[in-house]
């Protein structure tokens, strides 16, 4: 059995991940991967090049493999139950963005906004007096009380529903009257049915409240199913499982011992099971990627994970634009298990009907803070509305967020509002720097480094200071900042030769410095061969040029950060930054490029410590700069499209985010190895020279000597007193 196997991974996939040279699962699989297989919404983060892909890869395509030949043998594929034994709330007779824990005891909804109900497996009905209590285990708004089966979730809101509420008010019907007192954390509520009455009534920690609702004959014959409606709250239930906190009176019997003939089962648990045939535009797996790279990238993960699964085969189909979209349409037509993609073109694929989520089993947000970040929030939430919560073939939807870090606010946000008490598996914590990157900067001062004013051949800038008067000498900031411009270009050319980077990514700030350095390093010939990775580059082009890196034909990649976020080059040993990034997170991105899978790397940031002006990319100025002549600044009148970038300030709220002082180094851009780690190899694997098995014997041999002798001196001391020894 391999290490994989243990952690529940099917011996076909073992296969393909030894020959990966996966001998053990990374820290993230081990602790994810059991998780998945075991049906629950999961929360990852953790170093870049950790494993993260695999982490959600392996036990998707286990699982969906799994269906497809419990379906192909004829054998039943519902998971989800809740037997005719059980009270609890339902799994299936709720909305959407309310979740129920596996055991149907409590309830919650994180979304803020709109209310959210639920009802219960089992109804009461022609007779008794009946008793359940709900617990209010969070902040929030919350009403609880009874239903029928016709009743709007959205409890108290027709003439079918009975609530109460936490701000002390009963409902029904809309009709909301002053009741008892209001309720919040830790408070118990007793409800209380009384069909032989026609009464339902409530408690609060014990306290009897009176008749809060006194029922129409014609609804006597009605079944009544417990029911809660929330606002971003919680609470738990107990239909008699348990002893009460506050037991009912006398003539009020637990739910729980209801007798049969007069129990009813919920009848949307009863039909939500249906027909579990596959349907070939319906994949199991919808994951989604913030960028075309990414998307590539996993789905080619997934068909090399497939290799040795087969009969059935698991059908893989990655869905970005820049792909005939009708080629896809026919590949779902044909039929598909799995769809990697963008959000744009899925989205596109399933509101035109071509992609059908009734059998959506994974909903996947890889990179997802990146994805909140380019706005696709509302796009995502969109595309979980659409998803049943409950599949047709009876398989609650799990729901599966990679982030780079947990603690992001709109990621915490999102997964408290879309997924189902999911856990953390948080091996990353705040942003860090994993130990395997050696990061440096290297400050530029123009008014120091003079070169700029002798260069015959420098790099093109970006035209910002086309109608600035700038001239050598001159000592004005449009002057300085056109310096450092230039200087970046001499200094990334400086960088490459004093350690002999035969590999390295470059980061550009904008599209149109990407494509000037890129014209710069070709302009000396085939020493410094490169290419280009930007959103302006065609979808084909961008995918020859990433594949050229990787397959080293050429050296260099120079790129913007759409190349930053998971991107996985292994062995990558170099990386420059042009031009620090303004969002914090993104230097860890960045720099993540190298330093994976424990091999050493070297990251190296060119900073100004004067301020440069650059293209400003926001409402004025969505180019940055390409065909833009607009160089005024953007709180110039009328609106520039340009700004002050201060790198220094960008330098500090980046060592303060990630708590360093990060190295400075000189001019020449020489790095200290040896103050490393020991000397080091970058692109390797760490090396232990000078610290390894012989030096650690030599720097322990005068201890060893001296417990030695100690131990002599104790042995002779014992002989000596108790065997009246007498020692030469």
């Amino acid at each position: 059995m391999t290490a994989f196997e243990e952690f529940g991974v099917l011996s076909e996939l073992g296969k393909a991940i030894e020959e990966m040279d996966w001998n053990l699962p990374t820290d993230v699989q081990a602790e994810a991967i059991p998780l998945i297989l075991g049906g629950g919404d999961v929360l990852m983060a953790a170093e870049t090049g950790s494993g993260k892909t695999g982490a959600f890869c392996l036990p998707i395509l286990q699982i969906v493999w799994e269906t497809l030949k419990d379906i192909q043998e004829g054998k039943s594929t519902k998971v989800i139950s809740q037997t005719s034994s059980e009270w609890t709330m339902s799994f299936f007779d709720r909305t959407d963005a309310l979740a129920v824990t596996p055991d149907g005891t409590r309830c919650q909804s994180r979304d803020q906004q709109g209310w959210h109900g639920c009802r219960a497996t089992k109804g009461v009905h022609t007779k008794g007096a009946y008793y359940y209590e709900a617990t209010v285990t969070d902040e929030g708004l919350c009403r609880v009380g009874w239903s029928t089966q016709a009743a709007r979730l959205d409890l108290g809101t027709d003439r079918l529903g009975f609530g109460f509420g936490g701000t002390g008010k009963k409902s029904n019907a809309k009709q909301f009257d002053d009741y008892g007192s209001a309720y919040g954390k830790g408070d118990v509520i007793g409800c209380m049915l009384n069909i032989n009455h026609s009464e339902i009534r409530y408690t609060k920690n014990g306290e009897d409240l009176g008749v809060a609702f006194k029922l129409d004959q014609a609804r006597k014959s009605d079944c009544f199913f417990p029911a809660v409606v929330l606002k971003n709250a919680e609470m738990s239930f107990n239909f008699g499982a348990t002893p009460f906190k506050f037991p009912p009176p006398k003539e009020y019997f637990p739910l729980s011992v209801a007798h049969k003939e007069y129990v009813k089962n919920n009848v949307v648990t009863a039909t939500a099971i249906s027909d579990s045939k596959p349907v070939n535009n319906a994949p199991q797996a919808i994951i989604i990627e913030p960028s075309r790279e990414l998307a590539e990238q996993t789905c080619t993960q997934i068909t090399k994970f497939r290799k040795y699964i087969n009969s059935p085969r698991v059908r893989e189909l990655l869905v970005v634009g820049g792909i005939n979209i009708k080629d896809q349409i026919n590949q779902l037509n044909s039929g598909v298990d799995i769809v990697v993609g963008t959000p744009g073109r899925l989205e596109d694929l399933i509101q035109g009907g071509y992609l059908a989520l009734t059998h959506c089993r994974f909903f996947v947000l890889d990179e997802a803070d990146g994805l909140l970040k380019a706005g696709y929030g509302e796009l995502i939430e969109r595309l979980h509305r659409q998803i049943p919560k409950i599949t047709s073939d009876g398989r609650r939807l799990q729901m599966v967020v990679c982030s780079a870090t947990l603690h992001a606010f709109e990621v915490k946000k999102m997964a408290e509002k879309l997924m189902h008490f999911p856990t953390w598996v948080d091996l990353k914590g705040e942003d860090a720097v994993p130990d395997t990157v050696h990061h440096v900067v290297a400050l530029i001062d123009p008014q120091k480094d003079r070169l700029w004013e002798t260069l015959r051949k420098h790099v093109q800038t970006d035209g910002v200071h086309s109608n600035d008067n700038i001239r050598s000498g001159n000592t004005t900031p449009e002057t300085l900042s056109e310096a450092v411009k230039i200087l970046k270009g001499e200094y990334c050319l400086r960088a490459i030769k004093e350690h002999k980077m035969d590999r390295a990514i470059i980061f550009c700030r904008t599209k149109l410095d990407c494509d000037n350095m890129e014209r710069y390093l070709k302009s000396y010939g085939n020493e410094f061969s490169c290419v280009c990775l930007h959103g302006d580059r065609k979808p084909a082009e961008r995918k020859a040029n990433l594949e050229k890196f990787k397959q080293s034909q050429v050296k260099y990649l120079i790129c913007t950060d759409v190349a930053a976020r998971g991107i996985d080059i292994s062995g990558l040993p170099f990386m420059i930054n042009v031009t620090l990034p303004d969002e914090k997170s993104n230097y860890v991105h960045r720099i993540g490029r190298v330093g994976r899978a424990e091999r050493m790397g070297l990251a190296i940031s060119l900073v100004s410590n004067v301020p440069e002006k650059v293209w400003y990319h926001g409402e004025w100025c969505s180019s940055r700069g390409r065909s833009c002549w607009n160089t005024n600044l953007i709180d110039d009148r009328p609106k520039g499209c340009c700004m002050w970038y201060n790198e220094m300030q960008y330098l500090a709220d980046i060592e303060e985010h990630l708590n360093i002082t990060i190295q400075q180094v000189e001019t020449n851009l020489k790095v200290p190895s040896n103050e490393f780690d020991g000397k080091v190899v970058y692109g390797q694997k760490r090396k232990q020279i000078g610290t390894g098995y012989q030096d650690h014997v030599t720097q322990m041999a005068p201890v060893v000597r001296s417990l030695q002798e100690l131990e002599s001196q104790a042995q002779l001391y014992y002989l000596k007193m108790h065997h009246n020894v007498t020692v030469a």
